[in-house]
């Protein structure tokens, strides 16, 4: 039931949050062409609810010669393959704006486990675990405010495992004000951290 009040919740922050967030989107998306070579958007398929895959937006932090599909943290020197832009990008969390879109489509809603890269099959794995593949990924969840790129595997699964069981309203308003604050510090964001990169651009 709380699902779909949840979707409720997401297109009501669509609407209102619609003039910030739409000239937010412009600015940036110039921000990215202007300042490095490629694609504005960078998609990348990810598992949703149910482990169905769908194709996730991002702005591209990364330069175009970055490998595709693997986590940052496997990138011999990830600090190279990030572009200037990129790099206040993905600390302020602003390269993940455009998955707004996908919150539309209800590919995402807004607090969830954070969607796993399809070939990262140890969280899916550990996810499994919990029942945290069985609800709605998001675009913030628990793992992210409790550590975000710093945290292992084992331990971001049963956070999310943990918020699947506890799902509520106010959990959510919790976890959403909790992330504001962490998007503003840029806290958490560990280029090289056991398991960041969720295959940024």
């Amino acid at each position: 039931m709380y699902i779909k009040v949840k979707r409720v919740m997401d297109i009501g922050f669509v609407i209102v949050t619609a003039p910030l967030w739409m000239v937010l989107l412009a600015v940036l998306a110039v921000l990215v062409k202007l300042t490095s070579r490629g694609p504005v958007f960078f998609t990348q398929k990810r598992v949703g609810c149910g482990k169905k895959f769908f194709m996730i937006y991002k702005f591209r932090s990364m330069y175009v010669d970055a490998p595709k599909d693997v986590p940052t943290h496997l990138l011999k020197n990830p600090e190279a393959f990030i572009t200037p832009l990129g790099k206040f990008l993905r600390k302020s969390s602003l390269d993940e704006l455009p998955q707004i879109f996908n919150i539309i489509k209800g590919e995402l809603t807004l607090v969830g486990p954070r969607p796993a890269l399809w070939n990262q099959h140890d969280l899916i794995h550990e996810r499994d675990k919990y029942g945290a593949n069985d609800i709605p990924v998001g675009l913030t969840g628990l793992a992210q405010i409790s550590g975000r790129d710093e945290l292992p595997i084992k331990v971001k699964a049963r956070l999310d495992g943990k918020y699947a069981k506890n799902m509520g309203f106010f959990l959510d308003m919790w976890i959403l004000v909790r992330t504001a604050f962490s998007a503003v510090k840029g806290s958490g964001v560990s280029e090289g951290g056991p398991t960041s990169g969720e295959g940024k651009r």
